[in-house]
């Protein structure tokens, strides 16, 4: 039988984390080698880590010169005899930076192959750093470093788009973006014989990413025929995205093998047994067969003198299995806590310190283990259960005042307990007094809330007041409370304002918002309300019932038996309505004119084309005064395809012209000539 074993690996990697990298990559290696496979293949710049940026720059005595150091201890390991291993590496040719795949056997570098279509979009900006190699089926000869000449005792090797032949099979090359473009090289690959696909890949999460990436590989070859393999990073790389690996290999468009998507271990290998007469089979039909008969230009082969598959009779063909994909609450569930699990641990922190304010907002390997006992300071600790655990790294706190309902501070107690974090609680009427004080003595004046006869910015200053001491005092706790409980370190302080807030700017600059991490930054509350009505049951929290009917307040303002402070009265728009306007406003790509195009189709005959046209001006002035807000931002876990994170995925101005004059003037005059239509 013509049956190959292919292994694909998704690995936990951390950017410049030479040592680590390298320790993963040979415990793959293994892996894959105890497991029978013939080929292993790993994610995308897997050597140096994905996240490096602009250490990228640093060519020729660091990040480069380190991934080659790396590629010679691996090479001078007897871990992949006779199997071939592709690995994903940074490569200087001709003083130009590009983002390669190596492919070596038996010491040997067979191939250095560039990536051509590089991702330069959302979270990445590849072409900042490298070049896309734009020689289609052409290559070069590379001088190999000293340090590789030592080991491998070899000078050169091609450098290009080429493929490897060995005597049965063909094997082809993409790297992640390549698979996305719409002349993806797998086209042409499959035309000139390739029969096995490769596909080192960097994917981060997002709400279900996985579905069209699964999609794309299963029409490549449900199309074309073949062996598709995909590895991906998964975990925290240092950076505000997680990679969620979900490692593949599919079939003429059939997955045999799936990788987990969220998890903590470091390491993992899936591998399939694939005879090769499908791939044969699968393309035999006329209208293919004239496609590859006329490819004028071959693909430059690397001949092997050896074979991928094993001559074994008990090795069968790995059978069709069905694609397992997380719902959008278990995507929550999981992605936020494996990122902030990475973040602990490799952060050498001791555990979380979380403002609890009642809102909706906030609520085993051998390796996990010994990341656990380095966290807790103690080598001889068991968890015994989840809240055991709990008790020793998340540290809550509510931080009442005057102006803060019993009904809250109830909630926020009764769901520490049920969860079992270790619980303050406190009330900071004596700081904001002690800050009124200070500024009565400077100025004379004492501000007074609305409701009590004074002004907006009366109101608003002394709201600040209270979230602003909210901050300080996190920080304090967070550096504290581990020596309060006689234990070293310190605590990592948490966010907890969603994806609507920060697009809408409805939170204050430096208040409890400005932590060290947010885990749902990227995630809008719609999602989230979604999220603690599965962990209802999920997590038997049936505390979270009142969460979820519990009416959105900052509880700044004080409280009065006919009024209650509401954040979609404060923001004058609701969750739901900020959920529309960022997905037309990021993802549709729409300014205010479009956005109100759009939406008079989407919300007529029930609302008015003038009234759309308040919603929308409404929704872009406070966008325009508040966008300033969003560079001071803690990182938060990239999940939403509309963020507005600043850092990296949503680059606009931080200073607008929040009249947004000319723009606003052709809404109103459209408005006004619809309705005037509708009334002819």
């Amino acid at each position: 039988m013509d049956t190959v074993t292919l292994a694909t690996c998704t690995l936990n990697q951390w950017a410049l984390d030479f040592t680590g990298n390298c320790e993963r990559i040979l415990d793959s290696i293994r892996q894959a080698a105890s497991k029978g496979a013939s080929y292993r293949l790993g994610p995308e710049l897997e050597i140096c880590g994905y996240g490096c940026n602009d250490h990228f720059y640093e060519g020729t005595s660091d990040t480069f010169t380190h991934s080659w150091e790396v590629l010679a201890k691996i090479l001078a390991s007897d871990d992949a005899k006779d199997m071939i291993c592709d690995v994903g590496m940074p490569v200087i040719h001709k003083n130009v930076r590009y983002n390669c795949r190596v492919i070596f056997q038996n010491k040997k570098i067979l191939l250095i192959r560039p990536k051509m279509f590089l991702a330069n979009d959302g979270n990445y900006r590849e072409t900042r750093w490298f070049t896309a190699w734009t020689k289609s089926r052409e290559y070069e000869q590379i001088l190999l470093p000293d340090v590789i000449v030592e080991v491998a005792g070899q000078q050169e090797c091609r450098f290009g788009d080429c493929v490897i032949e060995t005597r049965d099979t063909v094997i082809g090359i993409e790297t992640c973006e390549e698979l996305w473009t719409p002349q993806s090289p797998h086209i042409t690959l499959s035309l000139d014989g390739v029969e096995i696909f490769t596909n080192g890949s960097g994917s981060h999460h997002e709400f279900s990413k996985l579905n069209t990436r699964i999609d794309l590989i299963r029409s490549a070859t449900a199309k074309c025929g073949g062996v598709y393999m995909y590895a991906n990073h998964h975990g925290c790389d240092g950076e505000r995205v997680y990679y969620d690996g979900c490692s593949l290999i599919v079939v003429n468009g059939q997955v045999v093998a799936q990788g987990r998507q969220f998890f903590l271990e470091d390491v993992e290998v899936i591998v399939a047994t694939v005879d090769l007469l499908r791939v044969r089979a699968f393309r035999a039909v006329s209208s293919r067969s004239v496609q590859a008969a006329d490819m004028h230009t071959a693909y430059p082969r690397i001949t092997l003198n050896t074979s991928l598959a094993r001559l074994d009779f008990k090795c069968y063909e790995t059978p069709e299995i069905s694609v397992f994909y997380h719902s959008p609450e278990e995507e929550i569930r999981f992605g936020p806590a494996c990122w902030l699990w990475d973040y602990l641990r490799r952060s050498k922190t001791n555990g979380y310190f979380l403002p609890l304010s009642g809102g909706i907002d906030n609520q085993n390997a051998e390796q996990v283990l010994k990341d656990v006992k380095n966290i807790v300071g103690d080598q001889s600790y068991v968890p015994k259960n989840a809240r055991d655990l709990c008790s020793h790294i998340l540290h809550t706190a509510y931080m009442g005042t005057v102006n803060s309902s019993s009904e809250t501070r109830s909630r926020a107690a009764r769901l520490a307990s049920d969860i079992g974090s270790y619980h303050v609680n406190l009330d900071m009427d004596g700081i904001v007094s002690a800050i009124l004080a200070v500024f009565h003595t400077v100025t004379g004046k004492s501000p007074r809330f609305k409701l009590d006869g004074g002004t907006n910015a009366e109101n608003l200053a002394l709201q600040n007041i209270q979230a602003r001491s909210r901050m300080v005092l996190s920080y304090l706790f967070a550096q504290l409370l581990p020596w309060c409980r006689s234990k070293s370190g310190a605590l990592l302080v948490l966010g907890s304002a969603n994806v609507d807030e920060t697009l809408r700017g409805y939170f204050t600059k430096y208040d409890c918002a400005s932590a060290d991490v947010n885990p749902i930054g990227g995630i809008s509350k719609t999602d989230l309300k979604g999220f603690v009505q599965h962990s209802l049951d999920a997590f038997n929290l049936p505390i979270l019932h009142e969460f979820l009917y519990a009416t959105p307040t900052a509880e700044l303002e004080p409280l009065r038996a006919d009024y209650v402070q509401s954040d979609e009265v404060d923001m004058g728009m609701s969750y739901e309505d900020l959920s529309v306007y960022g997905t037309l406003r990021k993802i549709s790509k729409c300014g205010p004119y479009q956005m109100f195009t759009k939406l008079v189709g989407k919300w007529s005959p029930g609302l008015l084309p003038t009234a759309v046209a308040e919603k929308v001006k409404k929704f872009f002035r406070y966008y325009a005064i508040n966008r300033h807000k969003t560079t001071i931002l803690p990182p938060s876990y990239h999940m939403s395809p509309y963020s507005p994170d600043d850092n990296r995925y949503d680059l606009r101005p931080i200073l607008y012209n929040a009249a947004w004059t000319w723009q606003f003037a052709r809404m109103d005059s459209m408005a006004a000539r619809m309705e005037e239509g509708r009334a002819a």
